[in-house]
């Protein structure tokens, strides 16, 4: 019984707050467009019995999901989302790995204020980082009037309203979402490990890539996974920093539900994005089980 409970318990949550939602999602993604409250027919209605469930299946349709193909908007949208995405997670490595090693290689008494450090910006609102990032980034910021200060440049950089302020952005935002993983990987790292490769004549960068890296691949594919799925469907940071031409997919999302009021076709917007999401998590896993086969 206290197996069962045990278990129950994130089942329980997974069916509540995923897969109830992500039904009705479904629904509405198979429905058409109506000038009516909810915007979509049909609606399931229990008073008229089996001839009403029947004429409510009878009415969906994928016709949603082929207008998606048939606008290059939609699709556009998704590649470059998924282009943004796989670049700031790439840029979040790039970036998180050596402040996690540096973590790892600090004395002990010092971790947990480099710790604390990492999360802090956690303390402050969301959007008042985001915001602050539009003050130092725009023509008259604190980045330029920096540079022009310094004589590095001549003339204020363009930098607000494009996709390098949206990498900006994604990558200050998760970025502790890469290092905290790869933190947690490389603190339980056995230094004798290192010392061994060492002394059967590596030298430190060969060990480095040879021994630390690979034992550290956990933490990465963590990392990477809690950058990359956030930033394909980020709406709030290339809306702000990103301006009208940055084109991801959270924008088109939000201006179908809330600007044109089409909730089918935000629904199915939506469905494909989750897809996305969900394929390399599922190969993922899978490869990991085969690894595990093989091993044992």
């Amino acid at each position: 019984m206290r197996r069962f409970f045990l278990i129950a318990v994130p089942y329980a949550w997974l069916l509540v707050l995923f897969l109830i939602p992500f039904v009705i999602v479904l629904k509405i993604s198979l429905s058409d467009t109506a000038l009516s409250i909810p915007p979509y027919t049909p609606t399931l209605d229990f008073s008229g019995g089996w001839a009403g469930l029947k004429a409510f299946f009878s009415a969906l349709d994928l016709e949603n999901f082929w207008f998606l193909t048939s606008d290059d908007l939609y699709w556009k949208a998704y590649l470059s989302s998924v282009w943004i995405a796989v670049a700031s997670t790439l840029l979040a490595l790039f970036v998180g790995y050596p402040i996690a090693y540096g973590m790892a290689q600090a004395r002990d008494e010092w971790r947990p204020t480099l710790m604390m450090l990492v999360i802090l910006p956690f303390w402050t609102s969301f959007l008042i980082r985001v915001y602050s990032w539009m003050g130092i980034l725009s023509q008259e910021g604190f980045l330029n009037q920096f540079l022009l200060w310094t004589g590095i440049i001549s003339e204020p950089l363009i930098i607000l309203n494009t996709n390098t302020a949206v990498y900006v952005g994604i990558v200050y935002t998760y970025l502790p979402f890469m290092i905290l993983p790869i933190y947690a990987a490389l603190e339980k790292l056995d230094a004798s490990l290192l010392e061994a490769a060492e002394d059967l004549g590596c030298s430190r960068i060969q060990a480095f890539w040879l021994v630390t890296v690979p034992l550290s691949k956990n933490g990465i594919i963590a990392g990477c996974f809690l950058v990359f799925i956030p930033a394909l469907g980020e709406f709030v940071i290339p809306s702000l920093l990103g301006g009208s031409q940055t084109l991801m997919i959270g924008k088109v999302l939000w201006e179908e539900f809330f600007n044109n009021r089409d909730w089918p076709v935000a629904s199915a917007v939506a469905v494909i994005l989750l897809m996305i999401l969900i394929i390399p998590i599922i190969l993922f896993q899978r490869n990991e089980q085969k690894q595990r086969e093989a091993e044992q």
